[in-house]
C-alpha cells in the first residue's frame, strides 16, 4: 500500500498522507513520497495543493519507530528532509491548502501550517513537542503567523491547543466539519485561479520567506548537538 495517494484532478493535486495504522506519522518513506507528489504537482503547474490525512487524524508528526535501531546521522537526515519537504511547500508556486482533524503533532502540525490556507475540524488538536528534545523545527514559520508573544508561550509548554485556540490565533484560518471541505477546496481553487499561473507564481516568489537556509541551519544545529538518541529516549520515556 502506497504510503501516500496522489490524483491530479481539473488543475488540484490532492495529496493524502496513507499510514492510518500510524496516525500518518512521517517516517522516512512517507515523506521521500510527499516530496515526490509536491515535486510532480509542481512539474504539472497544479493551480491548488490540497493536504489531507487518512483516517483518525492528519498527522502525528515524526515517526519515532525504530529510532535506536538508527545512527544519529541517520536521523538528522531525515529531519532536515522534513525541514526541505515544508520549504517546497511554503514557496509553493500552486496555493497550497491543509485540511486537518484528529489530534496532530509536531512535524505533522509544521506540514500543516507550511500551508498557505489552513482548514481544521473544529475537534482538532494540535501540539508541537520538537523542543523537548532540544528539535527546532519549523519555528519561524508558525512564530510569523501566530506572532513571537504566543509562539514563545506555546512553544515553550510544549502544550496542546484546539482548534478554536489556533483559529484566534492565525495558526488556522478557518473550521470546517468534514461534509464541508468540499467547500473550502473550491473557495482555494477559486483564489488560485484569480491569477494566471506566471502571475501567481511570481507574487509567491515575492512573498516567500527568505529565511530558508537560517531554517535549516537552525534545525541542523540543534539536531547535531551531541546525544540526539538520547533526548529521543527521555522524551519518549515520559
Amino acid at each position: 500500500m502506497s504510503t501516500v495517494d496522489t490524483e491530479i484532478r481539473n488543475g488540484v493535486a490532492f495529496i493524502r498522507l496513507n499510514r492510518p495504522e500510524k496516525m500518518n506519522a512521517l517516517s522516512a518513506d512517507l515523506v521521500e513520497a510527499l516530496i515526490e507528489a509536491v515535486d510532480h504537482a509542481h512539474a504539472v503547474q497544479a493551480d491548488l495543493i490540497v493536504f489531507q490525512g487518512e483516517g483518525r487524524n492528519f498527522s502525528a508528526g515524526f515517526d519515532f519507530g525504530g529510532y535506536e535501531e538508527q545512527s544519529e546521522g541517520d536521523l538528522l537526515l531525515r529531519f532536515v528532509r522534513i525541514e526541505q519537504l515544508l520549504q517546497k511547500v511554503a514557496t509553493s508556486p500552486a496555493v497550497t491548502l491543509a485540511i486537518a482533524h484528529g489530534k496532530n503533532f509536531g512535524a505533522g502540525v509544521d506540514l500543516f501550517g507550511a500551508c498557505a490556507q489552513r482548514i481544521a475540524a473544529p475537534d482538532a488538536t494540535f501540539r508541537m513537542p520538537g523542543l523537548k528534545f532540544g528539535l527546532v523545527l519549523g519555528t519561524r514559520r508558525y512564530a510569523a503567523l501566530v506572532g513571537t508573544q504566543v509562539a514563545r508561550d506555546i512553544l515553550t509548554q510544549t502544550r496542546t491547543f484546539t482548534a478554536e485556540d489556533a483559529l484566534q490565533h492565525g495558526f488556522v484560518t478557518g473550521l470546517a466539519a468534514a461534509q464541508d471541505t468540499e467547500a473550502s477546496i473550491e473557495h482555494a481553487l477559486e483564489s488560485a485561479r484569480a491569477l494566471s499561473h506566471s502571475a501567481r507564481s511570481q507574487l509567491h516568489q515575492a512573498l516567500a520567506p527568505s529565511t530558508g537556509d537560517a531554517d535549516l541551519a537552525s534545525l541542523v544545529r540543534s539536531a547535531a548537538a551531541p546525544g540526539l538518541k538520547d533526548r529521543i529516549r527521555a522524551y519518549l520515556g515520559k
